[in-house]
């Protein structure tokens, strides 16, 4: 049984990353794919933060084929395998959803990035370049989308403004984010998934006409909070290993 949930994690992750070469892609919600159109909304970040999925894909092909091939038993692995699966395979129909239905896309986002949390705290302390490392990447940035995703569904159907909803939705995103960091302080692809993401709306509320600075203001907060949890993880001493 252990060997065929080795099996099904890669093919789900194989099927994750072939997804956006059978669609055109995803860069975004669109405007008019809300109730009230989001045209620039201050939540989402630049275009080139998107690129890290390149990296994501990659690197969880990768991790499940070490896994299948050298860590096909192994408990520590195992433990990963169903949460993760389960969210690989809602992320392998994602993209077409979130082409069609935004409100669907972001339930869907959010079970991917719930299931890869817990996949990420099950992680053990050994293999941390296939195991923990590309699992950490994953769920930092799903961490990230997830909340965004929440905010355009306020702002698109009218619940909150544009500005409310960025702002409500980031400061979750970064409490959730120092909660897990807490929870593996050595995981430092998670940190640096989501870094990455506000860096990216810093970009995106920094462009041409007056920058978001309350915005910019909250994610340069959040980049300073998550690298100073990162680095007191870091520092600490290696766990023994098992």
């Amino acid at each position: 049984m252990e060997r065929m949930k080795a099996i099904l994690t890669l093919t789900a992750a194989l099927a994750f990353a072939v997804s956006p070469f059978t669609t055109s892609g995803f860069n975004g919600f669109s405007p008019d794919q809300f109730p009230v159109p989001q045209s620039n909304p201050p939540v989402q970040p630049a275009g080139y933060a998107f690129a890290i999925w390149g990296v994501i894909y990659v690197w969880l092909i990768l991790g499940a084929g070490f896994g299948l091939l050298k860590r096909d038993i192994d408990p520590a692995w195992d433990r990963t395998r169903w949460p993760l699966f389960a969210s690989l395979v809602v992320g392998a129909a994602w993209i077409p959803a979130a082409q069609v239905s935004p409100p669907a896309a972001t339930v869907m986002i959010i079970w991917m990035a719930v299931t890869a949390i817990i996949a990420l705290v099950r992680c053990g302390r050994d293999d941390r370049a296939w195991l923990r490392g590309p699992i950490a990447l994953y769920a930092g940035w799903l961490t990230a989308a997830s909340c965004v995703a929440t905010a355009l569904m306020l702002a698109g159907y009218g619940v909150t403004g544009p500005q409310s909803a960025a702002i409500m939705m980031l400061a979750l995103a970064l409490a959730i984010s120092v909660a897990v960091l807490r929870a593996r302080p050595r995981a430092w692809g998670y940190g640096a998934a989501v870094i990455w993401a506000l860096a990216g709306i810093i970009v995106a509320n920094a462009g041409p006409g007056l920058p978001n600075w309350p915005v910019m203001a909250l994610c340069a907060v959040g980049i300073a909070l998550l690298g100073s949890q990162m680095w007191k993880g870091l520092s600490r001493p290696a766990p023994v290993r098992r």
